[in-house]
């Protein structure tokens, strides 16, 4: 079957008119799709179903425990399906059953080992001073974005660690921060903000057929090689700031086939 991927629209800022991709039979939005939530109506009626992941600018200037039930409802709402450390099963038009393991994935800081733990966590308080977010009435900034990272990894660690049933023919993870260094902006590479968004989950990636994700403003497709030395998938598809140039070579009708 074919998916479409979209993420890092921005359309609180950005003018970007999304259209559904030719064969397409699932839509995933992973994340950054717009911090007011105001757009993600326009996905209302899609033909195809839609999975939502959210991005950590979906929760801006909010607090968490608050904003989590209220995009759901509002996921619900349109007719989404919102995944949060959750499982679903998606059967495909030719009865292909793909298991999709959702979580935001936030940032544990040990992109670079836990000694540069904390100069990663000193880089990352520019980015969660403009979200302006709160966790249980405390600001969210790096310590508490680490505990929710570990309790994505934890989550999906125990997902994929599962023994395989036969209700399903693949496993796709869907992430909104990246889960490899492979997945770096090569704008910025190996410094420390890097790891602001992405994690070294390059040991969970070859236990999944198919891992998607966004928060990097930049496109990646590159694969991991695991047992028997079948591919694991990962692909970004993330539009970015047309100001910075980000969307140049960005294919919105872009689909990914498993």
């Amino acid at each position: 079957m074919k998916l479409q991927l979209l993420s890092d629209l921005h359309l609180e800022t950005e003018t970007f008119d999304p259209q559904p991709a030719p064969g397409a039979e699932l839509l995933v939005l992973a994340g950054d799709i717009d911090a007011t939530w105001t757009g993600y109506g326009r996905f209302a009626g899609w033909p195809v179903p839609v999975v939502v992941v959210a991005g950590n600018h979906e929760f801006d200037g909010r607090e968490l425990h608050d904003a989590w039930p209220a995009l759901r409802e509002h996921c619900d709402g349109l007719g989404f399906k919102l995944l949060q450390r959750e499982a679903m099963i998606f059967t495909a038009a030719s009865g292909q059953r793909l298991r999709l393991l959702g979580a935001t994935r936030w940032s544990d800081f040990d992109l670079f080992g836990a000694a540069q733990r904390p100069r990663a966590q000193r880089a990352a308080s520019y980015f969660y001073r403009l979200m302006a977010s709160t966790r249980g009435g405390q600001p969210f900034e790096a310590d508490a974005v680490r505990d929710e990272g570990l309790a994505c990894r934890d989550w999906l660690e125990a997902q994929l660690s599962l023994p395989y049933r036969n209700d399903y023919d693949k496993t796709v993870v869907i992430t909104h921060f990246g889960p490899s260094i492979r997945s770096a902006d090569p704008r910025y590479g190996g410094q420390p903000g890097t790891a602001s968004f992405c994690n070294a989950d390059d040991d969970l990636i070859p236990r999944a057929d198919l891992w998607l994700h966004g928060h990097l403003h930049c496109r990646h497709d590159y694969r991991v090689l695991r047992a028997g030395r079948i591919a694991s998938r990962v692909v970004c598809q993330a539009r970015g700031l047309a100001a910075k140039g980000e969307d140049e070579g960005y294919d919105p009708q872009f689909v990914i086939e498993i």
